[in-house]
C-alpha cells in the first residue's frame, strides 16, 4: 500500500473483497476507474447504490426482486405445477438466461422451519413436481431425502437434475461420484 493514498487503497481493498478478484485485478479496476474513466466510475457507484436500496428477496420464493413478490411468481403463464428448487437466487439467472425452465422456483439457501413452511405453502398451491437443481453432493442428497420425507403426504413427484459425465470430458478427468452416478443413470440408446 502506498502512503498518502488511503482512499485509493480503500477502493483497491473493496474490489479485492469481490469473488474471484485478486490484488492485481483490484489494482487495475481502481486505477482505470479513478484515472481513465471517471464517468463509468460514477455510473457504477450509482448503480450499486440503487441496487442495494431497491433489490430484496422475493417473499414467496426467495429470488431477487424489486418488489415483495418477483415477476416469475406473479407470471400466470408459468407452470405452477413444477417447482425448481435451487441453492441460490443466482442459479435462477442461469436457468432463465437460457430459457431452460417454464415453471416456478424456490431458493433453498438454508433449511430451517420457516423455509420448509414456505416451501410447503407453495406445494399446497398446486405443485405436482419438485425438481431439485442442487449441486451434486452427499449433503444435498441427504437434504433432498429430508425434504421428501417432510412433504411425503402430498401427491408430489420428486426429481433432481441429471448428473454424470460432462460433454467433452475424458473419463480419466471425471471424479468417481460423477462417474458412479452416470453409470447408475445410464439411458437406453
Amino acid at each position: 500500500m502506498m502512503r498518502g493514498l488511503e482512499k485509493f487503497n480503500k477502493l483497491v481493498d473493496a474490489f479485492e473483497k469481490l469473488p474471484t478478484v485478486g490484488r492485481k485485478s483490484a489494482l487495475r479496476f481502481a486505477y482505470h476507474l479513478v484515472l481513465n474513466d471517471t464517468f463509468s466510475a460514477m455510473k457504477l457507484s450509482n448503480a450499486i447504490e440503487s441496487a442495494i436500496k431497491s433489490i430484496r428477496k422475493c417473499e414467496r420464493c426467495g429470488a431477487l426482486s424489486e418488489h415483495e413478490i418477483c415477476d416469475i411468481c406473479l407470471d400466470e403463464r408459468r407452470d405452477g405445477a413444477k417447482i425448481c428448487v435451487v441453492e441460490s437466487a443466482k442459479d435462477i439467472f442461469i436457468l432463465e438466461e437460457h430459457k431452460l425452465f417454464d415453471g416456478k422456483y424456490f431458493v433453498l439457501c438454508n433449511l430451517d422451519e420457516t423455509t420448509l413452511e414456505q416451501l410447503e405453502k407453495i406445494v399446497k398451491e398446486g405443485a405436482k413436481e419438485l425438481i431439485f437443481a442442487l449441486t451434486p453432493s452427499l449433503a444435498n442428497d441427504a437434504l433432498i431425502m429430508y425434504i421428501e420425507d417432510k412433504l411425503k403426504m402430498y401427491a408430489l413427484q420428486f426429481t433432481k437434475i441429471a448428473q454424470g459425465v460432462p460433454t467433452g470430458v475424458h473419463l480419466e478427468n471425471v471424479d468417481m461420484l460423477s462417474l458412479s452416478k452416470a453409470l447408475e443413470a445410464r439411458t437406453k440408446i
